[in-house]
């Protein structure tokens, strides 16, 4: 299979991730310890956002194919993501896990302790922000004829796929109905993307 190829399953296979994210998570009121510990204590809340993170380092090796400059910015953002996507999904379950077994823990506490960190949240936020540049670059190029230079190719191809990353750092601030038509943006901007770069040839 060509390089192109490859890459363009690698998109694709994350775009699914990124739907099954949202679409699959244990969704509950965090905000209350039955909520918390619902959600938290559940063994899709470590697949859920397990998917994410393979999604994460799937998109920019897939991006090198498409521009190289918007890969690094998404693999630097990935890595920066990536620490924080863990400690959400393993320590928090692992916590709720402890209440579950009759522990006396504040959950609700301490994973705010653990969200809130600010060295976390710091680098989760530039993480997000620099895969969003990365996405969008990527769909300047596409559209600009850098990448992908195959004149049969929609100039469009990009464009869901920037949005879809650009998003990213809002659709957290909403609900369940918000977060999961993201995930459909998502599944839909890796997918359109990955056609066209199954249908360009690799260069000679």
């Amino acid at each position: 299979m060509s390089r192109n190829r490859l890459a363009a399953v690698a998109l694709a296979v994350s775009g699914v991730l990124f739907f099954l994210y949202p679409a699959l998570r244990p969704w509950a009121d965090e905000s209350t310890a039955a909520g918390a510990l619902h959600a938290m204590g559940s063994p899709w809340w470590v697949a859920t956002h397990l998917f994410a993170m393979i999604g994460f380092i799937l998109v920019p090796l897939a991006l090198f194919r498409v521009d190289k400059t918007a890969a690094v910015l998404m693999w630097i953002g990935a890595g920066l993501t990536l620490p924080y996507y863990g400690a959400e999904d393993f320590a928090l379950n692992t916590l709720a896990g402890k209440v579950k077994d009759g522990q006396s823990l504040d959950l609700l506490d301490l994973s705010d302790s653990i969200r809130f960190h600010p060295a976390a949240v710091a680098t989760f936020f530039v993480g997000l922000l620099l895969l969003g540049v990365g996405a969008v670059w990527a769909a300047v190029a596409v559209w600009r004829r850098r990448a992908l230079p195959n004149p049969s190719l929609p100039k469009l191809s990009g464009l869901l796929f920037g949005a879809g990353f650009a998003l990213f750092i809002p659709q957290f601030f909403t609900g369940e109905a918000v977060r999961i038509g993201h995930g459909v943006l998502m599944l839909a901007g890796c997918v359109w993307l990955a056609v066209a770069l199954w249908r360009t040839p690799d260069p000679a």
